[in-house]
């Protein structure tokens, strides 16, 4: 059974090997609240996940170690368990899927595990890894739905008590519901009145559809790049715990997550990977009631793809208003390209890109279609643009923010 013990008794255990990871004000990312971030991202493997492996770890019986470990992960447990492993000396196997970034996998090789690559999302990977474990008799390190792997995700919410005492509210990644059960466990029995909130990827809400029919659901699939919170079915552990400690849990869609992304590279100069950002993704986007509380979004992990950042970064730029793409149909004659231009440099937004189109079929011969790629300041300098060009005459087709 999960108690409170169990959970100090973790925060003892990771003393010398988790860091206490800094909580910072967070006053440029918007909502209503008055924001604070708990920069799990910061931690060593770049991720809470050490804080549950390495103590569950910690906890097997001689004869257990003996036989090795085999775990299953979409990147960030998987490294968790290969330093705890290797640091107690241990050998560990990790299924992990194959779409998990290159950056991940790379990162658990270093740090001492087999990885075995499996087809599909976390739970083909976390199938698979279960047959390992019959036919091998190594012991299964869950990456979620395990009270001493939950009792070591539960210091994080220690930690925040200790830090911001008058906290008001919690918000909280959820895949498998691990991290915010231990989370909410500890600071609903400590401070009771503070609300804990989970978020999950709109692509991937097995936890939010299993709370709102009060029944574990399994997701036919999950689509989201916040592939470390992409799991179809939650843990019965973490569902009850969750249904019994947590106020409620929402969603957010990925372009909010990837405009989280980009404010916190931008106002925090934090970098956080897409599971890890869905917490300030609910807050900037008003996803919970935070105005007049102080709120604490926990960054859960920072590993993410440097090739997948770039994508995101490029999202989250259309999704703040920060570039954008118009479409003109002009007449072909001289003068229509410097009219469109004087008025977007009037409106103070600049072209990066200009292409003009003369083949498609749907224009008649004498027309064009002026496309033309912006880097702008919000999202109303983009309306004053399309505002001013429609006075001026212009026919703006095929808008896309």
């Amino acid at each position: 059974m999960l108690t409170l013990d169990k959970i100090y008794h973790a925060a003892f255990v990771l003393k010398n090997v988790a860091r206490k990871t800094d909580l910072i004000a967070a006053t440029g990312l918007g909502g209503d609240g008055e924001l604070y971030l708990k920069t799990e991202n910061l931690q060593i493997t770049g991720s809470f996940k050490l804080r549950g492996a390495y103590y569950k770890i910690s906890q097997l019986t001689e004869e257990e170690k003996a036989r090795g470990i085999i775990a299953c992960s979409a990147g960030n447990h998987a490294q968790g368990v290969a330093l705890a492993a290797t640091h107690n000396g241990i050998r560990s196997t990790i299924c992990m899927p194959d779409g998990a970034p290159i950056s991940k996998v790379e990162a658990t090789k270093r740090l001492g595990a087999q990885v075995c690559l499996v087809k599909g999302a976390y739970d083909d990977a976390y199938e698979h890894a279960r047959r390992l474990q019959e036919e091998s008799g190594a012991t299964f390190i869950h990456p979620f739905d395990d009270e001493q792997v939950i009792a070591g995700q539960g210091t994080i919410g220690l930690e925040i008590l200790d830090q911001l005492s008058d906290v008001d509210a919690v918000l909280v990644p959820v895949g498998g519901g691990g991290l915010v059960s231990g989370v909410a466990f500890a600071i609903k029995n400590l401070r009771p009145e503070v609300k804990v909130y989970g978020v999950q990827a709109a692509g991937a809400p097995s936890m939010f559809n299993s709370v709102a029919t009060h029944e574990q659901i399994t997701l036919d699939m999950v689509s989201t790049f916040a592939d470390g919170i992409a799991v179809k079915h939650p843990g019965d552990l973490t569902f009850s715990l969750v249904e019994n400690y947590v106020d409620a849990v929402v969603t957010v869609t990925e372009d909010e997550i990837a405009a989280a992304i980009l404010a916190l590279i931008e106002k925090q100069k934090l970098i956080a990977e897409g599971a890890g950002a869905v917490s300030v993704a609910a807050a900037m986007f008003r996803k919970v009631d935070l105005r007049g509380k102080k709120a604490v979004c926990l960054v859960s992990g920072g590993n993410i793809d440097v090739n997948i950042l770039n994508r995101v970064i490029t999202r989250g730029l259309v999704m703040s208003g920060r570039n954008t793409n118009l479409m003109i149909a002009l007449e072909d004659k001289p003068g229509q390209l410097q009219g469109v231009s004087e008025i977007i440099s009037r409106c103070g937004g600049n072209v990066v890109s200009v292409h003009h189109d003369r083949a498609d079929t749907s224009m008649t011969i004498t027309s064009c279609f002026l496309k033309l790629g912006l880097e702008t300041r919000d999202q109303e300098q983009i309306r004053e643009i399309r505002e001013e060009l429609t006075k001026a005459g212009f026919q703006l087709v095929n808008e896309r923010a």
